[in-house]
């Protein structure tokens, strides 16, 4: 590999072991973090308050952002992640990236970031307002074990200008927005997913208590989170809702609670039948995208037929969690290469000319 992209992993490689100590909330554990004591209490600071500008945003829910993230940023990892693009970029030209982030669940938009700076593009960022801090807060880590980082991004305010190509996240709706706007340009633009999971009568009740990580981790906001159950006909839905009970403490979360509250009195409304715990509603419904405080279900006979189904709506789902597909408490646990929607973020970005 080029000398500089591997002071460019190393630097990524300092910044996840710094994501893990800090993650676990400690106390400054000296110089050899590469933080001083006040820049480290900053990065804790921000942490245990980013729920003052984003209520979903709690400690707890950007320390396991923090913490996933360490996981990924390893040497091996890197090494693995770069090495079928370093030949590629060798010769490959510098270019301006506008990266367009979504802000459902603490630093969704650093994976996007992460790729364009290993690359050696230049990062043109726009910050959604819903996680405005996390991100500029981790580039100034990132640059204390890598200062030319400092030349390579800038964020935008207001219209985004003098880019060459477009990496964009949002809803089903900005989606259309983003293809009008930045067509013309080399793009990944990205939409509104989901996950699902089957279930097929053999799960044990440890598979289904860590299938509750996929549903309520991030309050169930991210598109990795399961929103729709297939379970076999005559499966007793009530095996689920005992292995889910100690993620009953959700509902004390005042806009879970709110959410929670609203979805359960529109549904009751409107007369439909419903299951639900206090902190949990199921509803029987062939869609595949549940509000949150909510997960639809749906009894199947044959489950050929299902995965049939979900193969033909490749593009509105994330993952897939079963005893064959991604297992279970695993979905907000993603390596680098697991690209959200399936799109090859750096042979994207490996191959601008």
């Amino acid at each position: 590999m080029k000398q500089d992209l591997k002071q460019r992993i190393s630097a990524f490689v300092q910044l996840g072991k710094v994501f893990a100590q800090i993650s676990k909330d400690i106390d400054w554990p000296g110089f050899e973090s590469g933080l001083t004591k006040e820049e480290w209490d900053g990065f804790k600071h921000l942490i245990d308050s980013e729920f003052q500008y984003n209520g979903w945003f709690t400690p707890q829910n950007v320390r396991n952002a923090i913490e996933s993230w360490s996981l990924a940023l390893t040497e091996e990892n890197l090494e693995k992640f770069m090495t079928p693009y370093s030949k590629a970029l060798e010769n490959n030209p510098q270019k301006s990236v506008a990266i367009i982030c979504a802000g459902n669940i603490p630093m969704v938009g650093w994976h996007d970031v992460m790729c364009t700076l290993l690359c050696g593009h230049k990062a043109i960022i726009k910050l959604s307002s819903d996680d405005k801090h996390l991100i500029p807060a981790s580039l100034i880590i990132l640059a204390k074990f890598w200062p030319e980082i400092a030349e390579q991004y800038n964020f935008a305010i207001g219209k985004m200008e003098n880019f060459n190509a477009v990496i964009a996240t949002g809803s089903n709706n900005t989606s259309r927005y983003f293809h009008q706007y930045f067509g013309e340009y080399p793009n990944i633009i990205r939409q509104s997913r989901t996950s699902v999971a089957i279930l097929n009568g053999n799960e044990s009740k440890e598979h289904l208590a860590e299938l509750g990580k996929d549903i309520f981790s991030y309050f169930g906001l991210g598109c990795r989170n399961i929103t729709k159950l297939y379970v076999p006909v005559g499966y007793d839905l009530n095996r689920f809702f005992e292995a889910v009970y100690p993620f009953h403490p959700i509902v004390n979360h005042n806009k879970y609670a709110n959410n929670y509250d609203y979805i359960k009195a529109i549904w009751m409304l409107n007369q439909d039948e419903l299951i639900e715990n206090g902190f949990l509603i199921l509803k029987e419904d062939k869609n595949l995208s549940a509000p949150t405080g909510s997960l639809y279900y749906e009894f199947y006979e044959n489950e050929s037929e299902i995965r049939t189904f979900l193969a033909e709506k490749a593009n509105e789902i994330q993952c897939i969690v079963s005893l064959l597909d991604i297992p279970f408490g695993q979905t907000q646990c993603p390596m680098l290469w697991d690209y959200a929607d399936g799109v090859d973020t750096m042979k994207f970005l490996s191959e601008l000319a």
